[in-house]
């Protein structure tokens, strides 16, 4: 099978290539967790996010037409294209939108990017990924890292039982949605696959919008930060971050891109320390240092034997 072979070529570590995109998906999604948490509290959610959909769409495929890239979707894969863009954006958007108010935006930074344990899974059962040792050490790192920085907040999410439910859903989710892609490649572009992967979950979107939350579309009266977080979201979030992630995706194996961006939530850590007040205490430093170690396992190449 075509996902199966291709995993077997694939890189163990991330290229120098996908560094440069590392960093800056890093920082980009991950002060993004603040940037949400201030957001909702003056936009309806599906509201939001519809906004940012449009305008991510309408970026990406202005980029495409504008360097000349294939936007069409190549006949017999839009089944492929509808299931990969129902795990990867629409289902971990709405779960990400009602559960991100129901806690602090860092904790649930860190419980969606739980995405290792179940891309690992994932990728050794659908895609034939062999488990390294390097993997298992990287895998090994990155999980106790996050544990480490969710057990001193195990309190709180007791208190928000759904808040919970809701981000691991994202974090399952997003891991789906990462091996269908995979597994079930698109033939395009990642800047066309991208936009057309934001332009399909403007139906559901839409609709929800419509029916739930009636006006919920309008920007007037809203205060400056609201309105540059969605400019934030559209250009950076969904334009930027979200291609750099199919970019990754597509060029290394389901198991190391889904250690690769294990910083992001240390970074939507610690910008809610910045933005809301919180204190960092020496369980964020930690999780820090776990985490960076588990990333060090897919950026730093193997020594070559002699």
């Amino acid at each position: 099978m075509k996902g199966k072979d291709d995993a077997m070529q694939q890189p163990s570590t991330l290229p120098p290539s996908a560094l440069l995109l590392l960093a800056g998906l890093t920082l980009g999604w991950g002060f993004n967790w603040t940037v949400i948490k201030v957001v909702l509290e003056q936009i309806a959610p599906l509201s939001f996010r519809l906004w940012c959909l449009l305008g991510g769409a309408a970026g990406l495929f202005a980029l495409a037409r504008l360097n000349g890239l294939e936007w069409r979707v190549p006949s017999g894969q839009w089944p492929r294209l509808c299931l990969i863009t129902l795990f990867n954006v629409t289902l971990w958007n709405v779960f990400v939108v009602y559960g991100v108010p129901l806690m602090d935006s860092g904790r649930a930074a860190i419980l969606t990017f739980t995405l290792p344990v179940w891309s690992t899974i994932g990728g050794v059962w659908m895609l034939g990924e062999r488990m390294s040792v390097r993997k298992w050490l990287g895998l090994a790192l990155g999980v106790a890292g996050v544990l480490l920085l969710v057990g001193m907040e195990l309190r709180k999410i007791g208190d928000a039982p759904l808040g919970t439910v809701l981000m691991l859903g994202a974090s399952m989710s997003w891991a789906l949605g990462t091996l269908c892609t995979k597994r079930w490649p698109v033939d395009l572009p990642a800047s066309s696959f991208t936009a057309w992967q934001l332009l399909l979950s403007v139906v559901p979107f839409g609709v929800g919008s419509i029916l739930l939350e009636p006006g919920g579309m309008s920007l007037s009266g809203l205060g400056v930060w609201p309105i540059m977080g969605v400019i934030y979201n559209v250009l950076v979030s969904f334009m930027f971050c979200m291609w750099a992630w199919t970019r990754i995706v597509v060029i290394v194996p389901a198991t190391v891109s889904s250690l690769s961006p294990l910083l992001i939530p240390v970074v939507g850590v610690f910008s809610g320390m910045v933005m809301l007040g919180e204190k960092p205490q020496w369980t964020d430093f930690g999780g820090l240092l776990l985490v960076s170690m588990a990333l060090a396992t897919v950026v730093i190449p193997p020594r070559q034997r002699a």
